[in-house]
């Protein structure tokens, strides 16, 4: 499979044109890292020896700069590609099995036009079909979503019900399909017409993996597409048996390529079902937010990964699934367990050993085998392998965990005074949320002021609390603080909280 992309701007480079154009570096590197490369050199030749350790910065990044270009006229635009970009997300396309379009800013950016598609496109009909005047589209999804995910909905004015979970925590939960089904029915009750789609993260920050199949198979009976946020799943596709929403019958998705795939932060691609949307109405909804300067560093990246993933990937994605595999039945063999269904994520309740989940993850990071956990707070650590690991790294950090010193586990009565754990929150199975006063966009957007969280009980939140994006917000923006959520608040480190004046 060819790269388009790179191969136009290695000869771009190659060329040495005078550049009339953005950016401001102009293919060179900037002025201090030549005048540190210079200094380092003549010093090196001074003392007789080379210093590669210290150079390899300089020398490294300062390549880069030849191949950053913009969108001239012999180069193609992203968002109306006609040429190497068009030709290379046609690469992408041919990978994942279904129409794919590339983003440089992330999947934020495929999150707000996914749910702009489905506005536009869904939300005209059934405006028509609303039952009473002036009532708005609305979106229906699992509370487990990323702050985008609300920010678009305050963007494109569409308010959010939620899905009521049969079990879960501040960075999980489940859905049944029966809890599925009622909000759907009663939230088109209240509406007055069904939502612009039905909105999903999986896997979540933890390593669930809700049903995808069985989600859109009542989606689709009821008319209603489904919408999956699969950030931390890219490489699902992949597997010997594909995980990936798009085989399991998702219409949108977006998947952040650099977090499990070897590309550049900042890459990801958004996914369609093949013609439910046209190329144009995806790269306008795109364009409607995104700028207009996108990266062709990460361009490249992207181009990049598709010989990748349509040659040797599979084989070394199936490796170490194994190695995480063999590592999970250790930790297992010595009673600590691993949460959730996701091949290549490691989630610990530290708990049991006697740490908190940011003490645990000191204790990871110290030693002459430092190891940084992608996340960690009050009850857990989570750690994030990808086929971009070598098999003993691995192996040192599962060996690294388990030779943790044994401490006493931590009880509920150890927990700080005036907070509470979430199981002891009742959220292990959440069957109300706090009350509703306002729509998103109107608590977002109204007059604000900053409370302490101690005196923030009975006050309507202006902006929303994550434990951690994308998470489980322990209130939404418009929503009522109880006295259970301003201690849930206290409990994850929050001190102030703002609210509606």
């Amino acid at each position: 499979m060819n790269t388009p992309i790179c191969d136009f701007v290695m000869a771009y480079a190659a060329k040495n044109p005078v550049r009339m154009h953005m950016p401001g570096h102009k293919g060179k590197a900037p002025l201090f890292l030549k005048q540190n490369e210079d200094s380092r050199k003549n010093g090196s030749e001074k003392n007789g020896s080379e210093t590669k350790e210290e150079l390899s910065y300089e020398e490294a990044f300062s390549r880069i700069f030849s191949y950053d270009i913009t969108e001239i006229e012999t180069a193609d635009d992203l968002f109306h590609p006609k040429g190497i970009i068009k030709e290379s997300e046609k690469n992408a396309s041919k990978v994942f099995g279904c129409d794919t379009y590339y983003s440089t800013e992330g999947s934020s950016l495929c999150i707000r036009a996914m749910l702009s598609l489905c506005k536009a496109k869904v939300g005209r009909e059934i405006k028509k079909e609303a039952k009473n005047a002036g009532q708005g589209t609305w979106v229906l999804a699992a509370r487990n979503v990323h702050q985008t995910f609300v920010s678009a909905c305050v963007l494109l004015d569409v308010d959010a019900e939620w899905i009521v979970s049969t079990g879960s925590s501040f960075l999980s939960l489940d859905i049944d399909m029966n809890s599925l089904e009622k909000a759907l029915s009663e939230g088109a009750s209240r509406h007055g017409c069904l939502p612009v789609c039905v909105y999903v993260t999986s896997p979540d920050y933890t390593g669930h993996i809700l049903p995808i199949r069985e989600i859109a198979e009542v989606c689709h009976e009821k008319g209603v597409p489904l919408v999956v946020d699969n950030a931390h799943g890219a490489y699902l596709h992949f597997l010997k048996e594909s995980l990936h929403p798009m085989d399991l019958g998702a219409d949108l998705c977006c998947d952040s390529a650099h977090k499990t795939l070897p590309a550049l932060t900042g890459c990801a691609y958004l996914h369609v079902k093949n013609g439910a949307f046209s190329s144009k109405e995806v790269k306008d909804a795109m364009s409607l937010f995104a700028s207009t300067s996108p990266s062709w560093i990460l361009l490249q990246s992207l181009d990049l990964l598709n010989p990748l993933l349509e040659g040797s990937f599979r084989e070394k994605l199936s490796e170490t699934v194994q190695e995480v595999e063999e590592g999970k039945k250790k930790l297992a063999d010595y009673g600590i367990f691993s949460l959730g269904e996701e091949p290549l994520k490691i989630t610990i309740e530290t708990g049991s050993l006697g740490y908190t989940g940011e003490a645990f993850a000191e204790y990871l990071r110290d030693g002459n085998t430092p190891v940084e956990v992608e996340f960690s707070d009050r009850d857990r650590v989570v750690l994030m392998i990808s086929p971009g690991h070598e098999k003993e790294e691995i192996r040192k950090t599962i060996e690294k965990i388990l030779s943790a010193p044994k401490k006493k586990p931590i009880s509920k009565d150890e927990k700080a005074e005036g907070t509470f754990s979430e199981k002891e929150a009742g959220t292990a199975n959440e069957s109300s949320f706090p009350e509703k006063v306002l729509s998103l966009r109107d608590a977002v957007f109204s007059e604000k002021e900053e409370v302490p969280v101690k005196e923030s009980a009975g006050r309507v939140a202006a902006l929303g609390r994550y434990g951690c994006p994308p998470a489980v917000p322990i209130v939404m923006p418009g929503e009522r603080i109880g006295e259970k959520q301003a201690a849930l608040l206290a409990y994850y480190g929050h001190e102030t909280c703002e609210v509606v004046k």
